[in-house]
């Protein structure tokens, strides 16, 4: 821990197109070496795909993130010479990273030669996303059986 004590949390300001917190950390998480300019037109262009097919953008896009965090997951923990995977429960922010980082992973993975840009594989993840099924929702429930199955290991919670 640094001597001055605990660093307080940033707050980040709204996407300047929505005025979402959301919106803007996932466009910052989005983003390639600092070119946000980028990353704010990627977001926009898959909005505007999920508008296309009468949805509203922005309850698709938060909908999916709500449905891809996770509430458990497990973390190693060292105890007498063993390496445990402890489940335990998952809070706020990091649910909300965890869920960002397996929506962009889940779209780039998506094949290229179905998906004209990466705007459209984002939009398409968002709406799978939304419905729960996809590839972001396969690892939020990998994860989610992965805690269950260490269940008897919760008593080296820390």
């Amino acid at each position: 821990m640094p001597r001055g004590g605990r660093i307080p949390k940033r707050k980040i300001a709204g996407d300047p197109t929505y005025g979402n917190r959301l919106v803007s950390r996932f466009t910052n998480r989005l983003m390639y070496d600092g070119k946000k300019s980028v990353a704010q037109r990627v977001m926009n262009n898959s909005f505007n795909l999920i508008k296309e097919k009468k949805q509203d953008p922005i309850e698709v896009f938060e909908a999916a993130v709500r449905n891809v965090a996770p509430r458990m997951e497990v973390r190693s923990r060292r105890v007498g010479g063993a390496n445990y995977q402890v489940p335990q429960e998952v809070r706020g922010d990091r649910k909300e990273a965890l869920a960002i980082r397996w929506i962009i992973t889940a779209a780039n993975s998506r094949p290229s030669t179905e998906y004209k840009s990466t705007a459209a594989k984002l939009a398409a993840e968002f709406i799978d996303a939304a419905a729960n099924t996809g590839a972001a929702i396969k690892k939020r429930d990998d994860t989610h059986r992965m805690a269950e199955a260490n269940k008897a290991f919760s008593h080296f919670r820390w």
